[in-house]
């Protein structure tokens, strides 16, 4: 004949009699405690504001060491120049702080809203202040747009002069 080990039957025995020794719910009796009601979360608040930072008084940006009508080879690689306001990772929110986006062969983004991200015009969200780029022999037009933590551009505009570099 075989034969249970002790510690299951005691937790067999220990679930029996606690089942057991619970008292039959009547039509008087109160209903279970419950654990409290929780509201479903809050949607997420929309930014305080998608439209224009006041720009910081004399900021500017513009590219070091390229200016309009250059001779250049591909892979480019531009420097990003910013004073009178620092530059800062997109989402962190510092006063007078904000990102360089490039604009290739394109207009400055709208403003009061996010820009765009597309082939023409480029974020540096991270804060970067060079990039490496692959152009096509030929003529592009080249500007640099400012924008705060949430991607829209300042107000005024902080934007570099547009120029027109030749490709080799």
């Amino acid at each position: 004949m075989r034969t249970l080990p002790a510690l299951p039957l005691l937790l067999i025995a220990t679930l029996a009699f606690t089942a057991c020794s619970k008292k039959p719910e009547t039509a008087a009796s109160p209903p279970p405690a419950t654990a409290p009601s929780i509201a479903p979360p809050a949607p997420a608040a929309p930014p305080a504001s998608l439209t224009s930072t006041p720009a910081p008084i004399g900021a500017k940006v513009f590219f070091v060491g390229l200016k309009d009508g250059d001779q250049v080879t591909s892979p480019l690689t531009l420097k990003f120049g910013a004073e009178g306001i620092e530059v800062a990772p997109a989402g962190e929110d510092k006063p007078n702080s904000g990102h360089h986006h490039l604009v290739i062969d394109g207009e400055l983004p709208p403003p009061d809203s996010p820009a765009p991200a597309t082939a023409n015009l480029i974020h540096y969200g991270k804060g970067q202040t060079e990039a490496t780029i692959n152009l096509t022999p030929g003529k592009h037009t080249l500007q640099l747009s400012f924008a705060n933590y949430l991607h829209v551009a300042f107000n005024p505009p902080l934007a570099s002069d547009k120029i027109t570099v030749n490709v080799k």
